[in-house]
């Protein structure tokens, strides 16, 4: 598997995109799925990643600056015919290492609290994801919880 920066021209990309943020929203009460759209992942501050495996899209995820030290996690999604192959994991674990190559010190995450999510709130807690209160422009509710990490001494 690589995992290389960009990659939103490509329809592959653009059409897995668009079905996390589709999966998202129908799985999150109105106004609480955040999931980026393509121009929301090309917009400033905002890196994008793809996992491949040869030609096949194997996942996507993003890493968007809050401040000099703090990352948030963005648009993490493993393409279905991936999943339970370690793909979540290794692009978390990437997501991870750019941010502290950035110089952020940690990571946080907004994601649902429907069980469509548990098994991203899953990977989350087992890549040392703890739960924390809202960051951001984030507010707290009953359809979203906020996750965060120190970004060194990355586990898995």
């Amino acid at each position: 598997m690589r995992i290389v920066e960009g990659g939103l021209d490509d329809a592959r990309v653009q059409a897995l995109v668009a079905l996390h943020q589709r999966l998202a929203r129908e799985a999150t009460a109105e106004g609480f799925a955040f999931a980026l759209d393509l121009s929301g992942l090309r917009a400033p501050g905002i890196r994008f990643f793809s996992a491949w495996d040869a030609d096949a899209l194997l996942g996507v995820g993003a890493l968007k600056r809050l401040a000099p030290d703090h990352g948030e996690v963005k648009s993490m999604h493993t393409a279905q015919a991936a999943r339970r192959r370690g793909v979540g994991a290794l692009l978390l674990r990437h997501i991870i290492a750019e941010a502290r190559a950035a110089g952020m010190a940690r990571v946080s995450l907004e994601t649902g609290t429907s069980a469509y999510f548990q098994a991203a709130v899953a990977l989350y807690l087992a890549q040392g994801f703890t739960p924390c209160g809202p960051f951001g422009d984030y507010a707290a509710s009953a359809e979203n919880r906020f996750l965060t990490r120190p970004t060194a001494a990355a586990s898995g």
